[in-house]
């Protein structure tokens, strides 16, 4: 895998106000990109945000669901907001491998050597989306595994470094056919959506009309890929000797629950919560950071299981970029506490900048009511006391 630059990482707290280059400053950028990604995508900001933890963490991520979810608009979204190189493609039982990796080059093939041309393709990637992804041929997906695994594409007399950051695997339903066990263990986490509820119908029909957010040109806004890099360095030097008992406690638990766990998953999920500390703004991990623990879980009945197993243990658990992932998978107040705020905020710039109408103000009012309904008077963070004072001014009759 070719080398991404180091950057120092320092605990924001000790350094105050973190400078744009600041692994604390790379996160602000990062969740403002992805914010902006999982705007207008009604219940997909988590998919969107886990495409992120995942390119920080190295690791691969699996998104299962019915047709028509907007699984590819979201790790689109999220890859437009990044910049860089973007591949995606529809895997059939007749894709041929030299579809996704290359034809072969023939100047080459005429002086006898096998190699091939990947420009464009899957091997040059920064970001990949294949759909339908246990589809693929047997000669498709070994080469395949071996790209995901190191990072490396080997065929004929090539052999090219990847700079692939992250690579989302798409299906309809998880495979039932074991041979494909092994290929689906390369997708550490795992995120299961379903069609968008009906209490929510009017959001997504409005949602659905306004255009898509603006994407970065290639290298991303103020080198935004570059920022993504830097945290990952950082991730791969995050202190995680505070939670290493944490995390063996919580494996212990899921193995006890039935939720299959092998070593290599075990070993791996700690790339997930170093991810989620540097994407937080921190270099050390903590209990804060165990909310991506469900995602291992192979299946959404095991990760539901999986939540509710480690309910104690993630109940303090929230990411100040990744709001809706952390809320979503661990339910805790404080993660539920920065989701509303960060919602709060984004909807009153907007409708500081829109002229007064009965859409913007029923959006006010429903944030009003969820912070209500979620949070008791005497007990409200104080950050989010404040948005819903501003609230109530926004929506108080002139």
């Amino acid at each position: 895998m070719t080398e991404i630059s180091t950057h120092p990482t320092t605990d924001p707290a000790a350094t105050g106000p973190a400078s744009p280059t600041s692994p604390a400053g790379d996160a602000e950028l990062v969740a403002a990109a992805v914010a902006a990604a999982g705007r207008g995508m009604t219940d997909r900001e988590t998919v969107a945000e886990v495409v992120t933890l995942c390119a920080v963490a190295g690791e691969h991520l699996l998104v299962v669901g019915p047709p028509g979810t907007a699984k590819s608009e979201a790790v689109r979204r999220v890859a437009g907001q990044f910049g860089g190189r973007y591949f995606e493609y529809l895997l059939g039982r007749f894709t041929e491998p030299n579809e996704l990796f290359g034809p072969v080059d023939l100047r080459q093939l005429r002086e006898g050597r096998v190699e091939f041309e990947t420009a464009g393709m899957l091997p040059e990637a920064d970001v990949a989306f294949l759909d339908e992804v246990f589809l693929g041929s047997t000669a498709v997906l070994n080469t395949l595994l071996g790209l995901l695994n190191e990072r490396v594409f080997r065929r004929g007399r090539t052999v090219l470094a990847s700079p692939l950051r992250v690579c989302v695997g798409a299906a309809n339903h998880l495979p039932d056919d074991p041979a494909l066990a092994a290929f689906a263990d390369r997708f550490l986490a795992r995120v299961f959506v379903e069609p968008v509820a009906d209490a929510r119908l009017e959001e997504l029909l409005e949602e659905g009309r306004r255009p898509a957010p603006a994407q970065a040109g290639p290298g991303g806004p103020a080198g935004l890929l570059a920022a993504v890099d830097r945290l990952a360095s950082a991730a791969r030097t995050c202190d995680l000797d505070e939670v290493t008992p944490l995390v063996a406690a919580a494996l212990r638990r899921l193995r006890g629950a039935g939720v299959p766990v092998s070593d290599r998953r075990a070993v791996r999920s700690q790339k997930l919560v170093a991810a989620a500390a540097v994407l937080d703004g921190r270099s050390t991990a903590s209990a804060r950071d165990l909310w991506v623990l469900p995602l291992i879980a192979p299946t959404a009945d095991t990760q539901a299981l999986a939540r509710d197993t480690l309910a104690d243990l993630i109940e303090k658990a929230a990411n100040r970029s990744l709001v809706h992932a952390a809320d979503e998978l661990s339910r805790s107040t404080a993660a539920r506490a920065e989701r509303i705020a960060r919602t709060g905020t984004a909807l009153l710039a907007e409708h500081r900048g829109l002229p007064a109408g009965r859409d913007s103000r029923l959006r006010l009012e429903a944030a009003l009511r969820e912070i209500d309904a979620g949070f008791d008077p005497a007990d409200l963070p104080v950050a989010l006391a404040g948005i819903r004072a501003e609230l109530v001014a926004a929506v108080a009759p002139s």
